[in-house]
């Protein structure tokens, strides 16, 4: 198999942890074991060294709109960073995100002329809503968010779920399911790495636990799981609600806890950046719960499954696809009277999930190298397809836009580099005269 050069784009990447950051990270590194290489290109924070990756880290200028999104948002055509990409002389370009990077992603396509995947990570009309407060507008982004999926060689989905969203907004084009792994071994931490979770936190080692990871945000159904707690509190049950990430709904989330007389039952530990110390966390927890209809994989219900975990998730929700209620994992339905039952059967029937969450471990992880093979062997084939010719009539409205703005840029960068040229030219002229 031919050895690919893979360009990867997204609009999230570290320092910002959330779920597709950590997909790219995952692409990248395992690309590398497939026999190609990857590099990855995002928007730039200040004061970031990505120099500990193993991989080529592009960055291209951003402005902090994290008040209103919990992002940077990125500024992608950017001359000199779209210089550099087409020298790469890439096989794949391939973007996990539908904005910014799809928009660099386009420019690069119609540059080099090579194949464009898409990945369809999350509901981003949500994002649309809970960002952009004019229907109108809203309208207006979810178009150009179709309009560049549509540009887009082929499209993947992380679920069958994701596929359904995606139709909702519009799209009408064909998409195939790739699903995303975890990088958590199968198995548990080690047990002193465990107990540190719980002395850390002043946990009893008898206490049970329910631990949610992911981004602070209220759409991440972190309601459900609050009112549900103060009605697990009032029936006098003992256990322990423990909430790691961080997010723009972080200090509302903490006041809301309090505003409930949850302070000592709800445990905020931030974010956890260190994979080994949030494996740990999971195999100190009694269940995961993660009451999200947003989220259209969910990475961490497999993390937890790595773990021997069982997860709470509600029934119907893309979270809980290839999972059977009692089996390997449990369902509720999306209101707190709901979750409070699962919640209170999980405290008092410790040993049945961890039943639950041995055939969670066996049924529904999926390791991010077996993932990211599956990818690389369909990148090889749309490799093959585009020098068959396969993607030379798909043209969809604004591609036009994009290769007129993609010729601007380069001519900018022919006419920024001729005083170079002018110099060098002269600094010749001048060492053969004084040779002569």
């Amino acid at each position: 198999m031919k050895d690919l050069k893979v360009c990867l784009l997204n609009d999230s990447f570290p320092p910002l942890i959330d779920g597709v950051g950590n997909a790219v990270v995952n692409y990248a590194e395992n690309i590398r074991k497939c026999g190609g290489s990857a590099t990855v290109v995002t928007p730039s924070y200040p004061d970031v060294s990505d120099d500990a990756f193993p991989f080529p880290v592009v960055r291209y200028p951003s402005v902090d709109f994290s008040k209103f999104c919990g992002y940077r948002a990125g500024y992608p055509f950017d001359a000199k960073v779209l210089d550099r990409l087409n020298k790469e002389n890439f096989d794949i370009i391939h973007s996990h995100c539908p904005i910014a990077s799809t928009m660099l992603a386009r420019a690069l396509r119609e540059t080099t002329g090579k194949p464009l995947v898409f990945t369809y990570h999350t509901k981003f009309d949500i994002d649309i809503k809970n960002t952009i407060r004019s229907e109108k507008l809203q309208r207006l982004a979810i178009k150009v968010l179709v309009n560049n999926i549509e540009a887009c060689d082929e499209v993947w989905v992380v679920s069958n779920g994701a596929g359904e969203n995606l139709r909702t907004l519009g799209y009408t084009g064909d998409y195939r399911v790739m699903e995303n792994g975890v990088d958590f071994v199968r198995g548990r931490a080690d047990d002193a790495a465990i107990a540190k979770i719980g002395a850390a936190h002043g946990i009893a080692d008898d206490e049970p636990v329910l631990l949610f990871v992911g981004r602070m945000m209220w759409y991440k159904g972190i309601r459900i799981l609050l009112d549900a707690a103060r009605l697990l509190r009032n029936e006098g049950l003992r256990f322990r609600l423990l909430f790691v990430g961080e997010g723009g709904d972080f200090e509302e989330i903490k006041a809301y806890a309090e505003t409930l007389r949850l302070g000592e039952t709800c445990i905020f530990a931030g974010a956890q950046r260190d994979r080994e110390r949030l494996r740990a966390y999971f195999c100190r927890a009694t269940m995961f719960v993660f009451p999200s209809t947003f989220d259209t994989n969910g990475i961490v219900v497999r993390e937890a499954a790595a773990c021997g975990l069982a997860s709470m998730l509600i029934a119907g929700s893309c979270a809980a696809e290839g999972i059977t209620d009692g089996r390997n994992g449990i369902l509720c339905e999306e209101n707190a009277e709901s979750a409070a039952k699962a919640m209170r059967f999980a405290c008092k029937n410790p040993q049945v999930l961890r039943e639950i969450g041995m055939h969670a471990m066996q049924e529904i992880y999926i390791s991010w190298e077996t993932a990211v093979r599956a990818a690389y062997d369909r990148y090889a084939e749309i490799d093959a397809l585009h020098r068959a010719g396969a993607y030379k009539e798909r043209r969809v409205p604004l591609d036009s836009v994009y290769g007129t703005l993609a010729e601007l840029i380069k001519e900018f960068n022919r006419w920024r580099s001729l005083p170079t040229r002018k110099k060098e030219k002269a600094d010749a002229q001048k060492g053969d005269a004084l040779d002569e």
